[in-house]
């Protein structure tokens, strides 16, 4: 790679770092919005002209309160906990492809902080490292709610990982690959747009939406931080920054989950008439290929967070409608209902790779 393109890569990691933490911020002001809307009442209106202002005066008064530590806590535990939860969210988002490429003459931009062929693995892997955040932190406050809280989280994050890993073996088994890009890529075959993951595999994407409720620690799956039983879960002694960091994380955690299944289920950067768009603006407006592919591939962006924040708001929507479930009704689910549907998809999806219904994928790209 020469240092002029190992240059771009690192301006474009730069920017999805800077977008993950944007939108994690922002996403605490859309989630008063949205409760005050379904809830009809006024949302934030007092920061800034409709309350835009508000993600940043709750930064301020995150950063001024006073530092606490309890009593018996182990202190470095106790501030490494929330770092690496918030470490673990911000790197998950590396691999995402978030468009196609730019190209500027002989330089092509990759619009994907890093391309590895085993991409999917490494999200699961980071993702998996997050849950030692909250142990960590539970355990090391020294209060029984909070390692209650920390426990709940471990459990329930391991039972609905393996939900989630089944029902993606079942796109690995069409798709032959684990990198997302090229996931992604196999779903923008032309005059196929209709013809996304999401209709081959439509159970394989509920369980998956549903596990991913539960690996962010959403509702109806928020046990963790339950407040009825234990008064705040795993950050009942947090506060300052570094309360903030796990609520932060929790944010990014919900982006990553949303970018995820855009980019394995919808499509990812892939749009309706893509290729008839850009025949139409290299034969008819006269644009050259590379102008006419750089629209397109900014048009992917702009699709790719129109699906992201769409599940964004799905997330929020079903926190303010759904009641929690309690505990023995969470690990049930996971346990006897979502990996026993999980084995049968992948059954299925073999059954029907081999019988043809489903067709080989031709990397045509």
């Amino acid at each position: 790679m020469s240092l002029e393109s190992l240059g771009w890569q690192g301006l474009v990691i730069l920017v999805v770092f800077g977008i993950s933490l944007l939108i994690a911020t922002y996403c605490t002001y859309a989630e008063r919005v949205i409760a005050a809307f379904l809830q009809d009442r006024v949302g934030p209106d007092r920061a800034g002209p409709f309350g835009i202002v508000q993600p940043l005066a709750d930064a301020v008064k995150l950063f001024t309160k006073e530092e606490f530590f309890p009593s018996g806590a182990n202190k470095a535990l106790f501030i490494f906990g929330p770092c690496l939860a918030m470490i673990t969210a911000l790197m998950s988002s590396a691999v995402i492809p978030f468009g196609n490429f730019l190209k500027f003459g002989e330089t092509v931009v990759h619009l994907q902080g890093i391309e590895i062929n085993v991409g999917m693995l490494y999200v699961f892997g980071i993702v998996s490292l997050g849950v030692y955040g909250i142990m960590i932190g539970g355990w090391a406050s020294n209060n029984k709610f909070s390692l209650l809280g920390a426990i709940r989280a471990a459990s329930q994050n391991i039972s609905y990982e393996l939900a989630m890993g089944l029902a993606l073996i079942a796109v690995l088994m069409m798709s032959g690959s684990l990198s997302l890009r090229d996931i992604t890529l196999q779903q923008s075959v032309p005059g196929e747009w209709h013809f996304w993951n999401v209709v081959k595999q439509p159970l394989g994407f509920i369980i998956f939406i549903v596990c991913a409720f539960a690996e962010t620690n959403r509702t109806p799956f928020d046990l963790p931080e339950c407040e009825t039983e234990l008064v705040g879960g795993y950050h009942t002694e947090y506060s300052s920054m570094k309360m903030g960091l796990y609520l932060f994380a929790e944010y990014v955690n919900v982006f990553v989950a949303s970018a995820v299944m855009s980019v394995i289920y919808f499509g990812g950067f892939n749009f309706p008439f893509q290729y008839e768009l850009r025949s139409w603006l290299s034969s008819s407006q006269g644009l050259s290929i590379d102008a006419a592919q750089n629209i397109i591939a900014i048009l992917g962006v702009v699709a790719v967070f129109a699906k992201i924040f769409a599940f964004i708001f799905f997330f929020m929507w079903v926190r303010w409608t759904l009641p929690r479930f309690r505990y023995d009704q969470l690990m049930r689910l996971g346990w006897t209902i979502l990996i026993p549907l999980a084995i049968f998809n992948i059954l299925l999806t073999g059954g029907l790779i081999t019988t043809g219904i489903i067709p080989e994928i031709k990397q045509w790209w």
